[in-house]
């Protein structure tokens, strides 16, 4: 059942708020990229040269000694230090050897030692500038994404366009918020949300227009590069990441094979008005020939920023476990209260915040975020069924003869050992 369109809806197009500043086409790549370097050089491996020394001491010698999960019996390393890093199961990934990984639960394959290429330029790099990983595993979620329109058009042609299917899914959403059993969910219809901003609220709804796209990719990078530097240790910030990553893919799925139009396609008589593309004011990350128009079911923004805010809630710490990390790591952290509670109530607030611009400006239904909340849920707790690609992963290390590198997420914890410690990595680096 299809719902009737909008009587109310108005007959002139009101006042849609400033749009986007002309400069987003160029400013948005620059901040993100910007990000990135930030990151690169914040996350950097302190005390280890790419280059080898006059003496002709490998460059990994440091390295190893002060990133090896086990220490010396004479090592004074802090017992915080030592504890944190044993709270990281992920520690022995990055030892050297040989590894044997699980393959699809059903058997398991052994996987080269890559160790060997720990001397290679390349690894040098990667070594220095761990967080490059990163950066490569963004570059493979840009290129599904990118598939995902193409993909559609070609799964979903059944003697009519992506776009009239698009249509007819956008309008069942919005009869399952308004007419079917579910409504009571939805007491706020989203052309009745966006009126109110329409309705001598302009200056909000020009703020919210601005920041459409900025909430999205240069805040999802910032997220990421952040947690990667003050996260605990590593395995906090890979199961986020993770979480995100396989949100982003149950996105792709839902609609590649079942396309949502946005509020701000449907037929003028439903209610709804684009404001954050009037005047072509479009974005480098709004507008661009790759980004798919039909995908609104669930909502990337929503999706990136639950899986933000939920990270900075547990972060905090102001909730009990499991909401927050154990005692035996939060009481090792050494952060002020208001920090805590700071983290906490932007936790709160910036999804809160995602969904008013996606819905205020026509983007999104409520409907999306919901789904959004459930896909990331379920993406929590199975996000380790991405270690199915680490044999993969390995074998393509080897391919290209490279090491991968161990993190510095928790470094600034981890690392946090008394002055003797301190003293003998640089004496070993000096050696």
């Amino acid at each position: 059942m299809v719902p009737s369109a909008n009587s109310t809806a108005p007959g002139s197009t009101p006042d849609l708020g400033s749009p986007q500043f002309a400069s987003h086409a160029w400013l948005e790549p620059i901040i993100v990229l910007s990000i990135m370097i930030t990151s690169l050089v914040a996350n950097r491996r302190r005390g280890y040269r790419i280059i080898e020394n006059r003496r002709g001491r490998s460059p990994t010698r440091s390295l190893l000694a002060s990133n090896s999960p086990s220490r010396s019996p004479g090592s004074s390393s802090s017992p915080d230090s030592e504890h944190l890093l044993a709270e990281d199961p992920m520690a022995d990934d990055y030892s050297s050897g040989p590894k044997t990984r699980s393959c699809c639960g059903l058997t398991t394959v052994q996987t080269p030692d890559n160790s060997r290429f720990a001397n290679n330029i390349h690894s040098r790099v990667l070594a220095k500038f761990p967080f490059l990983i990163e950066m490569f595993y963004w570059i493979l979620n840009f290129l599904a994404y990118a598939l995902t329109k193409a993909v559609a058009a070609q799964l979903l042609v059944r003697g009519g366009s992506v776009w009239d299917l698009a249509q007819s899914h956008g309008l069942q959403v919005l009869w399952v918020e308004h007419d079917s059993f579910l409504s009571f969910l939805f007491p706020v219809r989203e052309n009745e949300f966006q009126g109110w901003f329409l309705s001598g609220h302009t200056t909000l709804l020009t703020f919210l227009n601005r920041i459409y796209s900025l909430v999205h990719i240069p805040g999802s990078v910032s997220f990421l590069s952040w947690y990667y530097f003050a996260a605990p240790n590593f395995s906090y910030f890979s199961a986020a990441r993770r979480t995100m990553t396989l949100g982003n893919f149950a996105a792709f799925f839902i609609f590649t094979l079942w396309p949502c139009m946005p509020p701000r396609l449907l037929p003028p008589s439903y209610g709804f008005h684009d404001t954050v593309r009037q005047d072509n004011a479009e974005s480098a990350f709004v507008g661009a020939a790759y980004v798919n128009q039909l995908a609104a079911m669930p909502s990337l923004h929503f999706t990136y920023a639950f899986v933000t805010g939920c990270t900075l809630i547990y972060h905090s710490s102001v909730l009990p476990y499991p909401f927050s990390y154990p005692k035996s790591v939060s009481g090792k952290l050494r952060r002020w209260p208001g920090t805590r509670i700071l983290f906490f109530l932007i936790g709160l607030a910036y999804p809160l915040l995602v969904l008013t611009v996606i819905v205020a400006t026509a983007n999104h239904y409520f409907l999306d975020a919901c789904v959004a909340m459930c896909t990331v849920t379920i993406s929590l707790c199975i996000n380790r069924v991405w270690y199915v690609l680490l044999p993969a992963e390995d074998w393509f290390a080897w391919c290209i003869r490279v090491e991968k590198p161990r993190p510095t997420t928790g470094d600034r914890w981890c690392l946090g050992a008394d002055e003797g410690e301190r003293r003998r990595r640089k004496e070993l680096e000096q050696a």
